[in-house]
């Protein structure tokens, strides 16, 4: 034990050394390569466009080499990726034309992982030519081919003078062979022997889909052929290749036929490389838009309009978006927006690039900027990304508002089925809300489509200036209270009417009650710019009073509403598709002083008819008597009823349920959990009118002890909810059942 002191000097000392040490961390390759070959990418199949795009990388090298001087190429040279599988031997093989490598190279872009060819031959020529993009820049394209293959080998020749060609194969372990080749042209050949769990790549047609899926647009053509193929085409004899070989002459039914050629099946190409939005939009037609979209689409049905996205500073952008036509919900659509890397194919609708909103349009955006990670499957996330967002955005808003404004007509016909996409983009972005806003269409009662700045205008009736004098007069002795209804017929003993009782004059200012009051009357010359001046000499602020917008969500449900709108030459817009609700809210918050409310929501002063205060206090007084009976006769103790008198006496009685009380329910059955009773929530703000001039009304408001009383209560309350939503069964049962009563009753 009394070592011990000694030996934590001992162990203090060491530990003193460690720290003193500098070094460099290593990596097993035995660990880290199968890392790479079975998780580097997500699909197996992916290799077919990593293999391919590496034969383009090295076809533009060389091209390059050939523009700076430093290498000629042949006459009759013909850029091209040939792919040859070969089922019997299990194999496939990628040939190009390109570049080549030289032993060195080969040890320094193969044996080392992730040592990029490209990054080296950017870096050594990026001041003498740059009009063709590399595509790879990450050196481990190569490797997925061992995600497949079992054994994979490599021939090639580079340009340079004097090079000796190379033969390096790899059984998918840690080691390989290198050693002198015989390839005696520039160029790369990889052939790939297909382990036994991959075979289906060595399928002609599955070869055919995979490179259509990544290599459709790749900017080198690219062929595809069987090995030892036994199928034969049939050409005309002046369509004759020197490439092909005749299997035998067809003979002619007729001298003047002409001479066919039965050959062996050719190679298919499978590529085209200068796709349509590379071109500038002037050089595009009509036809090849649509020609494009249902050959990229497979979508037969003629796109609505589309975007040709043109972009070159801050950075290089070229794209199509293409506004189909939908029939369903916007919750159901599934739209594909193509990403491409300098025409390589990337994926399907990444989030970071393609706003969400556009994911449910069709189309392709082909960005060479686009900082991919070493998949090349997947972004880096930075705020490049985010700035090719926001500029898809804006185009997209630019071209739908510049519709509107030069073309409005065409715009609206294409509105009802654009406009899901319009709306869930204004929810999701701000930005494209602010640019939108205006130029949201909505479509009123006549089926004619106004502007948000549109809506505001209507419905600026004063109810007083609309009531027909003759209507008010006739309705007014309709009434039935026995006392007069206007100020003048009053001769000062009943309440004024609105108008009479807003007339405060020096001499005679009376109350609610009818009595003389003092008023002061606010002179002209107290008066500040038209502005009114409170006691202190402080400008009085006018309330601010929101402008309403009313709606229909179901032109058969509430035609009862729509027929009382028109009837007062009143409009409402037509919202039906499901995202309007959240739409709707959005503008509201956006706008301060506009409201949305559905038309069946409350009674504006427009239905009603002119009533003195002394005959709405006793249709209170009636209503609560009423309220009592029909608690009793329909068992909800929470229903709140009101009698008013309307304009139209053929309507006996109605429900209106508060706007607020609506989107409360709304809300609730969105979020309500299974098993959860959501029927009676925001029942609280649902209110049955029953029309005083209806002759109905006027029979329960005089014989409540009546003997069918309780049957025209009945009916009243479920034609008034008929209005806006179908009965619950059980309801709709018994109303059928008491509409036969009330039949019988008239036989009798």
């Amino acid at each position: 034990m009394e070592d011990i002191p000694h030996r934590k000097v001992y162990e203090r000392k060491e530990r003193e050394k460690m720290a003193a040490k500098h070094g460099s961390l290593s990596i097993n390759s035995d660990n880290i390569f199968p890392i790479i070959k079975k998780w580097l990418y997500s699909d197996h199949d992916i290799f077919f466009r990593e293999l391919i795009s590496n034969g383009c990388d090295a076809i533009t090298k060389l091209k390059k080499l050939d523009m700076m001087g430093e290498y000629a190429l042949a006459d009759d040279y013909k850029a091209k990726i040939q792919v040859i599988v070969n089922p019997e031997e299990k194999t496939l093989t990628f040939i190009d034309n390109g570049i080549g490598m030289t032993a060195d190279e080969v040890e320094e872009y193969i044996n080392q992982i992730a040592f990029s060819g490209a990054t080296d031959f950017i870096e050594k020529y990026k001041d003498k030519a740059n009009e063709d993009q590399i595509i790879g820049h990450f050196g481990l394209g190569f490797y997925s081919a061992f995600m497949v293959a079992d054994e994979v080998e490599i021939d090639t020749l580079s340009w340079q003078d004097g090079a000796q060609a190379v033969h390096w194969t790899c059984d998918g372990g840690t080691e390989f062979d290198m050693e002198d080749g015989t390839r005696t042209e520039v160029g790369t050949t990889i052939t790939l022997h297909i382990n036994e769990d991959c075979l289906e790549f060595c399928n002609e047609y599955k070869a055919k889909e995979v490179i259509k899926k990544y290599c459709s647009f790749m900017p080198t053509e690219i062929w595809l052929s069987k090995a030892n193929t036994t199928e034969t085409q049939i050409i005309k004899e002046d369509e004759k290749l020197s490439t092909d070989e005749v299997v035998e002459e067809i003979k002619k039914e007729k001298e003047e036929d002409e001479q066919k050629l039965k050959i062996k099946k050719r190679p298919e190409l499978l590529n085209e490389t200068q796709p349509l939005w590379a071109k500038h939009p002037n050089e595009c037609t009509k036809e090849e838009y649509l020609e494009f979209y249902r050959k990229v689409f497979q979508d037969y049905k003629e796109p609505l309009f589309w975007i040709h996205l043109n972009m070159d500073y801050p950075f290089n952008m070229k794209g199509i978006l293409y506004f189909p036509k939908i029939n369903m919900e916007y919750e159901s659509i599934e739209g594909t927006i193509k990403l491409y890397n300098n025409q390589v194919f990337i994926a399907d609708n990444i989030k970071e690039v393609i706003p969400e909103f556009l994911m449910l349009l069709k189309g392709v955006i082909d960005c060479p900027d686009l900082p991919l990670n070493v998949s090349r499957s997947a972004l880096q996330n930075d705020g490049f990304v985010k700035k090719i967002s926001e500029y898809i955005t804006k185009k997209v808003a630019d071209k739908l508002s510049g519709m509107c404004k030069t073309e409005k007509e065409e715009y609206e016909k294409y509105w009802d089925d654009i406009s899901p996409f319009i709306k869930f983009g204004c929810l999701k972005d701000d930005k494209f809300c602010e640019k939108m806003t205006d130029y949201i269409l909505f479509k009123n009662l006549d089926g004619e489509y106004m502007t948000l700045p549109e809506c505001l205008e209507v419905n600026k009736i004063d109810p007083d200036e609309a009531d027909d004098a003759e209507n008010a007069a006739g309705e007014t002795a309709a009434a039935g209270d026995g006392n007069a209804e206007t100020a003048g017929e009053s001769g000062g003993q009943d309440e004024p009417d609105s108008a009479a009782a807003g007339e405060n004059v020096e001499a005679g200012a009376v109350d609610e009650n009818g009595e003389k009051v003092e008023a002061e009357v606010v002179d002209e010359a107290e008066k500040v710019d038209g502005e009114v001046l409170d006691e202190d000499g402080e400008p009085v602020e006018e309330e601010k009073k929101e402008k309403v917008i009313y709606y229909v969500t179901d032109e058969k449900q509430q035609s009862q509403y729509i027929n009382m709108f028109k009837a007062a030459k009143m409009d409402a817009v037509v919202l039906t598709h499901n995202i309007d609700q959240p739409f709707v809210s959005q503008l509201e918050a956006k706008n301060e002083g506009i409201k949305f409310q559905r038309i069946d929501a409350d009674l504006t002063d427009t239905f009603r008819a002119k009533t003195s205060k002394k005959a709405e206090k006793e249709m209170e007084e009636q209503a609560e008597e009423i309220a009592k009976l029909m608690k009793k006769i329909l068992k909800k103790d929470a229903i709140k009823v009101k009698i008013e008198k309307l304009k139209n006496k053929k309507i006996s009685s109605m429900i209106t349920l508060s706007e607020e009380s609506r989107r409360m329910q709304d809300m609730m059955k969105m979020y309500s959990m299974p098993g959860m009773d959501m029927g009676n929530f925001g029942k609280e703000g649902e209110t049955l009118i029953l029309n005083a001039n209806h002759p109905l009304v006027e029979y329960v408001l005089e014989h409540q002890d009546g003997e069918n009383v309780k049957m025209i209560c009945e009916q009243l309350y479920d034609l008034a909810l008929l209005q806006q939503a179908p009965l619950e069964p059980e309801a709709m049962t018994k109303f059928v059942a008491r509409s036969n009563e009330i039949m019988m009753l008239l036989t009798k």
